[in-house]
């Protein structure tokens, strides 16, 4: 993963060859954290992932991750700058390093606006959607599926264009689950990786006997798109209360009235939320749907996030 990586001063890395000073922390999770750091050979700003690496599974994984990343040259995708292995002691830390988007996720956004009682308007939230289903189908399209699309997990650009990130969660498209124990170990990984609010039904109760194919992308998209419409998931709250999130996705969402949508946005989010993935349109079929609905040409200035 990459070449040497050691701490050179204080406050000082080299990866690559290249020299990037710490500026701050940016956040962290779990196991990971991430860091903004200035690259000193070109003064541009970077998000600096480390990932936490106690097993070989770890170091596996984050690498995988890295690899995911490697894959894509998309504008709707989170490039990977570079990465690296470094060790603790006994453990390591995997570093992955990205471009660092000042203006935060989609969440940041939808969280801003609600703190003034505002939304995204129809043609704001056509243009994300239009631009987060490009990524998307570009992942399909190599025969992978997100499985952890949230807004914490859509980047937005300078000029407000959606960039889907955190690509850890990501495995094969269609998984074919033949017995109990496959569905079991399937239904384990989802608890893991596969954000609870955002999780499609499919994955809650994996059958013995079945297909899981790139449609829960489908599924959570629907969840992003209802958090742009209404500044909050669909299933957030269930969550937030203690209440059954697995018991909730298994009956069709009740979508409240407003005035600022279409009954053609409203539509096209019924139908990513339909509970039975064979029913679900696929990628393609959602991007058909939406450039027809695209605002025209002569209006996006107006429309601009």
């Amino acid at each position: 993963m990459g070449h040497a990586l050691c701490v050179c001063s204080r406050g000082t890395v080299i990866i690559d060859n290249k020299r990037y000073l710490f500026i701050q922390k940016l956040g962290e999770g779990g196991f990971s954290y991430v860091d903004l750091v200035e690259g000193l050979h070109d003064g541009h700003f970077y998000a600096l992932k480390r990932i936490l690496c106690h097993e070989q599974q770890d170091r596996e994984e984050a690498q995988r991750e890295a690899d995911m990343h490697r894959l894509f040259h998309h504008p709707n995708i989170l490039r990977l700058v570079a990465s690296c292995l470094r060790e603790r002691g006994t453990k390591h830390e995997a570093w992955l390093l990205l471009p660092f988007f000042k203006r935060g996720t989609l969440w940041n956004e939808i969280e801003r606006l609600k703190d003034k009682g505002n939304f995204l308007t129809e043609d704001q939230i056509l243009q994300l959607l239009l631009g987060i289903c490009r990524g998307l189908e570009a992942i399909h399209a190599r025969g992978f599926a997100h499985r952890d699309l949230k807004p914490t997990n859509i980047l937005l650009g300078d000029e407000g264009q959606p960039v889907l990130m955190d690509l850890g969660s990501m495995n094969q498209a269609c998984i074919h689950v033949e017995g109990s124990r496959q569905a079991l170990t399937l239904q384990d990984w989802a608890a893991q990786r596969c954000t609870i609010s955002y999780r499609a039904p499919e994955l809650f109760s994996v059958q013995s006997h079945c297909v899981i194919d790139e449609r829960t992308d489908v599924w959570s998209l629907g969840c992003v798109l209802y958090a742009m419409m209404f500044g909050e998931g669909p299933y957030d709250m269930v969550f937030q209360k203690g209440d059954s999130v697995a018991l909730a996705v298994q009956n069709q969402l009740s979508i409240p009235q407003s005035p600022r949508h279409s009954s053609a946005l409203r539509q096209l989010l019924t139908s990513m939320m339909t509970v039975d993935p064979q029913q679900r349109p696929p990628i393609s079929v959602l991007l058909s749907q939406l450039e027809a609905l695209q605002p025209p040409a002569s209006g996006q200035h107006s429309t601009q996030i």
